[in-house]
């Protein structure tokens, strides 16, 4: 009888190791993929170039690198595998970071633009000409999405579609607003300088209460990520000073439910802090 339940237990592991190791490879296959074609075309977006291949294997040298030093400095298991894991999720989440600070510098430099070319024009300049004076000696990334949708015409794509082209790889209210000022200057001319002005005018407004707002927010964010980080510090802390202590946190149920506690209230107090400061202008 202890035989017949031994080889059922062990054909039972078997196949739950099996069945595991099977999802966890093509759950790993597919986050390769989907991490690296998503890096790819955001990268691509800023410009910057590089082979998927790298892109993968960095990222799983920054998560060894982390869960080591995270096993280092607490000898907690569950604290390395949780390291590990945040560190293989996090390119996608600084991609779109930068993706979005990048926005905002073209949006802030868009009032300069619109100014300057209506400057230009008022000077006698055509539009295409002053398009190019302008954009060789702006900065990035003001440069580089308009050089590009210069670089397009020239190649023959239509100036109302080398626009569209602009507003999808930055869709911005003031983007927008740029694009239809200068799709409809295209077709039917008319006061283009005195138009761009107002529109500079009020982007310039804008961007001053999007400053204010963002100031005025500006703790209740830092609380958020405050809160975030006290507790990882407080455990390492802890598990320095006392790991005998702090062993049954790690390794019982009950101290994994407690994690788990903890981890589902931070989350909830983050979202909600996120929540409230963030006003929409």
């Amino acid at each position: 009888m202890d035989l017949i339940a031994l080889s059922f237990a062990a054909v039972t592991g078997t196949i739950i190791v099996w069945f595991v190791l099977r999802h966890a490879g093509q759950g790993y296959r597919h986050y390769r993929q989907v991490l690296t074609s998503q890096a790819v075309d955001r990268l691509n977006d800023f410009f910057v170039f590089l082979d998927p291949a790298q892109l993968w294997v960095a990222n799983l040298v920054a998560c060894m690198v982390l869960a080591l030093a995270s096993y280092v400095l607490t000898e907690a298991i569950l604290l390395t595998a949780a390291t590990a894991i945040a560190a293989l999720l996090a390119p996608q989440y600084v991609l779109r970071s930068v993706r979005r600070r990048r926005g905002q510098r073209f949006d802030e430099q868009l009032p300069d633009l619109l100014m300057a070319l209506a400057s230009a024009l008022r000077a006698g300049s055509g539009l295409q000409s002053a398009l190019r004076h302008i954009v060789a000696q702006s900065p990035a990334p003001l440069a580089q999405e308009f050089g590009f949708m210069l670089r397009q015409q020239r190649m023959g794509v239509a100036f109302d579609q080398a626009l569209a082209d602009l507003y999808g790889r930055m869709p911005s209210e003031g983007t927008s607003l740029v694009v239809s000022s200068l799709t409809i200057a295209a077709h039917s001319g008319g006061g283009l300088a005195e138009a761009l002005e107002r529109i500079a005018a009020t982007l310039r407004a804008r961007l001053h209460l999007l400053g204010r707002v963002h100031a005025l927010t500006s703790q209740g964010r830092l609380q958020a990520w405050v809160m975030a980080c006290l507790p990882l510090l407080l455990a390492v802390v802890l598990q320095r000073l006392d790991p005998e202590s702090m062993q049954s946190l790690w390794s019982t149920p009950a101290g994994w439910a407690v994690i788990a506690l903890i981890a589902l209230l931070e989350t909830v107090g983050i979202v909600l802090i996120l929540r409230i400061v963030n006003i929409q202008v």
